[in-house]
């Protein structure tokens, strides 16, 4: 049944390659890289290394008519995919296997790649908004945006896409918007959003908020606190 799915919903992605080039079958390149990326692979030598040492199990699944494809064919495929429609038949693919893969945090987070910036053709450094899957450590969605202001317009765009019922989203101050929580609560999920100083009424009143609590001594069993914390990690803080 998966498998049906799968092939139903990646075929509606044209294959980039003229015939004489068709080594392999689309759709395998597609799959293969997809098992891959599943298994922790970052990038496309990472893909090949994967299938070859798996290619016992794969066949299993795939029938590798001319063996494994090379890193550059999977470089040139994905280089030369329509890169809107395979994110659409990607949310699709995850909607219909979310069951598979239970979801507790999505990480919501805008950021620039690295080295994306081309000074001497005047292009700026690609700015993405991604969406990242705490407990299965996979991108559930990107889209690009021209920067990072426009992440407000972003987050709800991706947000429609992604199935998040029961799971808890977190987005940092430039998310932290009446709309996009009213939105994250109509699609049956929870939130965290970061509040910054620039929010002065919002912040002014949690921070009222929490020593109106602090100060009643609350005797139930729960009770609020506010904390400050700071992680540094993968080069950012």
């Amino acid at each position: 049944m998966l498998a049906s799915v799968f092939v139903e919903i990646f075929s509606k992605i044209k294959d980039p390659r003229i015939n004489r080039t068709k080594k392999h079958l689309f759709l395998e390149i597609i799959g293969l890289a997809l098992f891959a990326v599943l298994a922790g692979a970052e990038c496309y030598t990472e893909i090949e290394d994967f299938c070859h040492h798996h290619k016992d199990w794969l066949k299993n699944y795939f029938t590798l008519p001319n063996g494994i494809p090379s890193h550059d064919t999977f470089s040139r495929v994905f280089s030369a995919i329509n890169t809107t429609a395979f994110q659409e038949s990607f949310f699709s693919w995850l909607k219909a296997i979310i069951k598979m893969l239970p979801e507790s945090v999505i990480a919501i987070d805008g950021k620039s790649i690295r080295a994306s910036k081309r000074t001497r053709q005047g292009l700026k450094a690609l700015h993405i908004v991604n969406a990242w899957s705490c407990a299965n450590g996979i991108s559930l969605g990107q889209i690009k945006v021209d920067d990072k202001t426009n992440e407000i317009t972003a987050i709800p765009d991706i947000l429609k896409k992604l199935c998040i019922e029961g799971a808890i989203i977190t987005i940092d101050a430039m998310g932290c918007q009446k709309a996009i929580a009213q939105q994250i609560v109509s699609q049956k999920g929870d939130y965290i959003l970061r509040v910054k100083t620039n929010q002065g009424a919002l912040h002014d009143a949690m921070e009222t908020t929490f020593k109106e609590a602090g100060a009643l001594h609350y005797q139930a069993m729960t009770y609020y606190t506010a904390e400050e914390e700071a992680n540094n990690d993968h080069g950012r803080i």
